[in-house]
């Protein structure tokens, strides 16, 4: 078997931001423990063409949801719509489309499935729309995550807690991404030493997601290292928070500066594909990082694939903790494409938790 790419530690422990964890914390004992709620940004149009369903559901991630709704709409799964993939080792809420063809939206309301194995969902909404939800057609995400046995003094988790507010955590790509044991960058090292990559539509889209994560992950680290991942260095490619936009940083003066401060922009990373990087000093740490994985660059630009960026930097938004005993509850807000648990890295180490999609949503 092909070997792990260079770099594959940062898939799962890259450097913190903050120092070290305050102490260890047990993570998604039972559903419950993590709560999400889809923020989209807007609300239903009025239009004919689809319902916008509001779902929760429990014990599923969001392709085994799909076709439960795909035969209550009477409709192929390929024509269910959603924006974001959520975790089965977890309750939330998120939104999908249906073909307003199949039935009415008051016929929704309360429609589900409660499971023998507590898993299910059921419709809590359903609205009349004229477009097919698209994938990242999201604003953000809510989180509410309960820590169960922290071992650390509450005092440091509020003042750590306090830093993450004001200063944002690193913008990782979490574990979750590379797959169960990794095993995504098993087939990643596969793809850049010159293997095909999976024929499956959706397989194939796991490597180059792995791969493009990685030498994101790779780069950030770097300026982590550097102290530079929530500063603007000559050459940036500044992102618009909440934002898939990106503008090039002509001068660094003291109104982008505060902007900065005030988290409306952020440094950014690669996305790897055809395309320019940033130029100074934000192109050349990019570019001595990216020199280890040029092989898998040129295999991602070969496929097709163009290049992007994405904030090095995210800011838990209306961050709100509150301890019962030794159990921690915590409630923020995030951008779409951010995961959860890079905010909870800066803070503890997690124990117990099991494989799934913790994200807000695929970046």
């Amino acid at each position: 078997m092909t070997d792990r790419p260079p770099g594959a530690e940062l898939a799962t422990e890259p450097p913190r931001a903050h120092g070290a964890a305050l102490g260890r914390a047990t993570f998604k004992l039972v559903p419950a423990d993590f709560c999400v709620e889809e923020r989209l940004g807007f609300a239903a149009d009025g239009g004919a063409g689809h319902l916008l369903l509001k779902v929760e559901k429990v014990g599923l991630d969001t392709h085994a949801l799909v076709p439960h709704i795909a035969r209550l709409a009477g409709c192929a799964p390929r024509d269910v719509g959603f924006a974001g993939l959520k975790d089965r080792h977890a309750r939330t809420r998120q939104w999908l489309t249906v073909p307003a063809r199949g039935r009415p939206a008051a016929a929704w309301a309360g429609e589900g499935e409660a499971r023998a194995d507590g898993s299910g969902y059921r419709v809590l909404a359903a609205q009349p729309h004229s477009r097919k939800l698209k994938r990242g057609a999201l604003k953000g995400n809510r989180f509410e995550i309960v820590l169960r046995d922290v071992d650390a003094e509450p005092a440091a988790v509020e003042a750590r807690l306090a830093t993450l507010a004001a200063r944002g955590v690193p913008n990782y790509f979490g574990p979750q991404r590379f797959g169960r044991e990794q095993s995504n960058l098993v087939r990643v090292a596969e793809f850049a030493a010159g293997g095909e990559p999976p024929r499956d539509h959706r397989l194939r889209g796991f490597v180059y997601s792995a791969a493009r994560s990685l030498l994101f992950n790779a780069v950030l680290a770097e300026r982590v290292n550097r102290g530079s991942w929530d500063s603007l260095l000559d050459g940036e490619f500044v992102n618009l928070d909440g934002s898939r936009s990106y503008f090039v940083a002509e001068a660094i003066d003291g109104v982008l500066l505060a902007r900065l401060g005030d988290g409306d922009v952020h440094p950014t990373g690669p996305l790897a594909g055809a395309g320019d990087g940033p130029s100074g000093t934000a192109g050349e740490i990019e570019a001595r990082v990216l020199d280890a994985y040029a092989a898998l660059r040129s295999r991602l630009i070969a496929s097709g694939l163009d290049a992007g960026r994405r904030a090095l930097r995210v800011v838990p938004r209306d961050l709100l903790a509150s301890w019962q005993g030794r159990d921690l509850t915590l409630a923020f807000s995030l951008v779409a494409g951010a995961y959860a648990t890079t905010v909870l890295a800066e803070l503890v180490t997690l124990g117990d938790e099991p494989p799934g999609e913790t994200e807000s949503d695929d970046a």
